[in-house]
């Protein structure tokens, strides 16, 4: 009893958003929630549905946007060998995709509010491991049940917003004209021209975790993980060949951006426009 009014008066007294400079962060509390496919409708990857236990932390409000990374990009420690995993920097000239307007690069007019796209796990660890830094405070990718639980909450719906989709809630294939990431937060209940949205945003307020872009998380992946999943802060296997990408995207249909759908990739992959990330804080 002690200890659970200890974590109840802990909760009470950390601040819902935080923001450090670097754009807000949303109190995800602790506690228990249900993970994985409870509606039947997904993979094998996705079951069993399991209990986890995790500690509180914060979730970005949004998706890491360009003008996010140009301030990374920009900065004397992007080149600095300490943030980067083993030593190596990947060259700014390598990050696809930033010159494209059609994709609203990052080096193209007006592109600030739009994700970045094409970032490999090494450089979204990087920026996370400089943002740390830079501010004095913990950041890092989120685990998968971090982002899963802060896609759905505790009431193991289907989407953030709940369990219907269409595509007045999320960027997914045949949102747009060109399927391309869209502006974050641009779903959230307002009119954009003939289209009205609805508010996108998952229980605790992070918007765009259904669609825009596959985003990439701390874990390794394996296929059967669930199955042997401790109950307390899983952080996955310790070790593999694929790291975790979670949301779904723009070019991806309804099914697939689930909050409990499961992809992955190569961490060093630097190709695919469909993948960005979002970072999380320790409190």
């Amino acid at each position: 009893m002690i200890s659970l009014l200890l974590t109840l008066a802990a909760f009470a007294a950390s601040p819902k958003v935080v923001n450090d400079g670097y754009g807000d962060f949303l109190l995800v509390p602790a506690g228990p929630f249900k993970m994985g496919d409870n509606f039947g409708d997904g993979e094998a990857r996705e079951r069993p549905v399991h209990t986890v236990e995790l500690d509180a932390f914060y979730i970005g409000k949004f998706e890491v946007t360009n003008g996010d990374w140009r301030k990374f990009r920009d900065d004397a420690g992007y080149d600095d060998p300490k943030f980067w995993t083993n030593g190596h920097v990947v060259p700014k000239d390598q990050v696809p995709y930033w010159t494209q307007a059609n994709n609203h690069g990052g080096g193209t007019p007006d592109s600030d509010k739009y994700p970045v796209l094409g970032v490999n796990w090494d450089s979204a660890t990087a920026y996370c491991n400089w943002l740390s830094a830079k501010t004095g405070k913990k950041y890092r990718l989120p685990t998968e049940a971090e982002w899963e639980k802060a896609a759905r909450g505790t009431d193991q719906r289907k989407f953030p917003w709940g369990n219907n989709i269409d595509h007045s809630y999320a960027n997914y294939v045949g949102s747009q004209k060109f399927d391309t990431g869209q502006l974050v937060g641009f779903y959230d209940g307002s009119k954009h021209g003939d289209l009205q949205t609805h508010d996108d945003s998952s229980p605790y307020g992070a918007h765009d975790m259904a669609g825009n872009v596959m985003e990439w998380c701390q874990d390794w992946y394996s296929r059967n993980y669930y199955a042997v999943s401790p109950v307390k802060n899983p952080k996955g296997p310790e070790k593999g060949a694929y790291k975790v990408l979670r949301g779904g995207t723009f070019f991806m249909d309804a099914l697939e951006v689930r909050s409990y759908a499961r992809s992955e990739a190569w961490p060093s992959v630097q190709s695919h426009r469909m993948i960005g990330f979002r970072a999380a804080r320790e409190p």
